[in-house]
């Protein structure tokens, strides 16, 4: 009797097991929606606020905000909007913020970045353009600290002596968007629109021979990009 007893609590203990499994899976194993609770909620809503979302608390429940913090990431990186965290949703996500992370738990991508200033950068030299030119914008700006012709500090590059027009007509020292905020923390992340671009410039807004001069890679929004 006292055999049976003992195989009845493994066999009850193997069977939680299982069913916690199904219900609490790594983040992409289920639909997460609104009223949905967590540890895959809460990677989920830890993530968005890595790329700058505002999610509310990092709780694991799917409430208002993170639904809201979805719905925005949808729309910034064309997906359909519907506020619920589907399969190519936490692929996107989990593209942008890495699927490993490093001891302190971050996604592994550019160390020790100044985002503030690289968000003020992009929120003077790209506002109203599209979520990914933004990005790019960025992306430049770190391509550049890892270029040996450039200063190694996102305050190196952007406070290089002619290096950006925002910074000579003070553009810099404004507040920078949300989106700005967002932009300069993917691409921090390792995301990186422009295809490893120097430069970047508005074709309708310089006739600067050297900018046109560089091998172009491509346009977003207004922006051309080259090496």
């Amino acid at each position: 009797m006292a055999n049976k007893k003992r195989w009845g609590l493994v066999v009850g203990l193997i069977l939680s097991l299982i069913l916690s499994g199904l219900a609490y899976g790594a983040l992409g194993d289920h639909i997460l929606g609104r009223g949905a609770r967590g540890p895959e909620v809460k990677e989920m809503q830890t993530r968005l606020a890595r790329l700058g979302y505002v999610v509310g608390p990092l709780d694991g429940i799917f409430g208002p905000k993170t639904e809201r913090a979805v719905r925005l990431f949808q729309q910034e990186h064309g997906l359909k909007v519907d506020g619920i965290a589907g399969t190519q949703t936490i692929k996107e996500l989990k593209r942008l913020t890495g699927e490993s992370t490093n001891a302190t738990g971050q996604p592994v991508g550019y160390k020790n970045v100044d985002t503030n200033l690289l968000a003020k950068l992009v929120s003077a030299e790209a506002r109203g353009e599209p979520y990914l030119g933004q990005v790019a914008v960025a992306a430049v700006v770190l391509n550049r600290i890892k270029d040996p012709a450039f200063p190694k500090t996102v305050a190196g590059v952007v406070y290089q002596p002619g290096a950006f027009s925002s910074v000579s007509d003070g553009q810099i020292n404004m507040q920078p968007t949300s989106s700005a905020v967002r932009a300069a923390q993917e691409a921090a992340s390792g995301v990186d629109p422009s295809h490893g671009a120097l430069f970047f410039f508005n074709p309708a807004k310089t006739s600067n021979s050297f900018i046109w001069s560089r091998p172009q890679i491509l346009k977003i929004g207004n922006h051309i990009f080259t090496r």
